[in-house]
């Protein structure tokens, strides 16, 4: 993990506006004790989840969308540890690791390509690293029985959220085969052709290599469904759609139908919960839609899946702050920090209750 940095106290608390008579999450938050001892760090921590950022815009770039997911992390994070720490969310259930820096690679891509094509191709083949480290460390996150919270970065970080979260918790004795599911709300399929890694193909990568057994995408556009694709996926019987035609034109089922539809078919075992920003109508991401769901529908969809579920990991994409296309949004942060504590919330009411 050449590229992660680990959060201090003192980095939480810079980020944390305190004031008096109020406790924040970043007040309560845990971080690593001990990083040159990472493993029984996440041992002995009593919290629950562990939470990290994959800011990072190569996967975009590398399936030809617009630069600047890699700018939403940070502005989540001032959001969320700013939130009251209250009966309703504590904090201190969740430890937050710290964040990967890609932007070398990034740099070093952008300043040497000579053509369009060579940067496409070296941004896919960066992918393999992001990859590479990405499942690393959420593989030992869940082989010592916690949950990872990852926010992004592209969609490319399916991928090695689910070959990790299947490793780690078959490792931890969770799961008898280092196979999972997974569910994602999202405008788009993400089941491209397996060109070259990047923000497209991440299930199909995962599907492939054995790590993901069924898929149930929520919500996608009819419009944006490559023929090719849809054939694969309406010819898989591990892979399950619904558009957001047949929930929102013809109702044919009800929102928290199709969600309660997705956890169904993927109750057989541990499920990757996946929430791409680009489903939420004017959210700002790489792909922002005029039509969409509504932020309460996404909400609904965490609360729903994680009480309906057996949660392997959350992982919320693709959103942005600022694209390189100049488009700016400072709300998207706290739209992420809404989205996780829903998600914090749900899970405690899973978990067993303290003595």
């Amino acid at each position: 993990m050449n590229h992660f940095r680990f959060y201090t106290k003192q980095d939480v608390l810079n980020l944390t506006h305190i004031r008096r008579f109020e406790t924040k999450l970043g007040e309560r938050i845990q971080i690593v004790s001990n990083v040159a001892e990472l493993e029984k760090s996440l041992q002995t921590s009593t919290a629950k989840m562990v939470l990290l950022g994959v800011p990072e815009d190569i996967g975009v770039k590398a399936n030809l969308g617009v630069g600047g997911t890699d700018s939403a992390w940070l502005s989540f994070l001032q959001s969320f540890l700013n939130i009251q720490s209250n009966d309703f969310l504590d904090g201190s259930e969740i430890l937050l690791l710290g964040a990967f820096d890609f932007s070398d690679m990034a740099g070093l891509i952008d300043r040497n390509a000579y053509d369009k094509e060579e940067q496409v191709q070296a941004y896919r083949h960066a992918v393999n690293t992001i990859d590479d480290e990405v499942e690393q460390l959420i593989h030992l996150i869940t082989q010592n029985r916690k949950l990872p919270i990852v926010i992004g970065g592209g969609h490319n970080n399916s991928y090695p959220c689910i070959k990790g979260a299947a490793k780690g918790w078959h490792k931890a004795g969770v799961i008898p085969l280092a196979q999972i599911n997974a569910i994602n709300l999202d405008a788009h399929p993400d089941f491209r052709p397996m060109e070259g890694r990047h923000s497209g193909n991440g299930f199909t990568y995962a599907e492939e290599d054995g790590y993901l057994e069924k898929y149930c995408v929520i919500g996608i556009h009819e419009n944006y469904i490559p023929q090719n694709v849809w054939v694969d996926m309406v010819n898989n019987p591990f892979v399950d759609l619904i558009t957001y035609e047949d929930i929102f034109l013809h109702e044919k089922r009800n929102f928290i139908q199709a969600v309660a539809h997705a956890t169904g078919f993927t109750d057989d075992t541990l499920c990757g919960i996946e929430l791409d920003l680009d489903c939420i109508q004017g959210t700002l991401s790489s792909a922002s839609s005029p039509s969409g769901i509504t932020a309460l529908h996404a909400r609904q969809y965490l609360n729903f899946a994680t009480i309906d579920s057996k949660p392997a990991y959350l992982h919320i994409c693709e959103g942005a702050t600022e694209l390189s296309d100049g488009r700016r949004d400072a709300s998207t942060g706290k739209l992420i920090s809404y989205l996780v504590s829903d998600f914090v919330k749900a899970l405690n009411q899973c978990l067993p209750k303290k003595a």
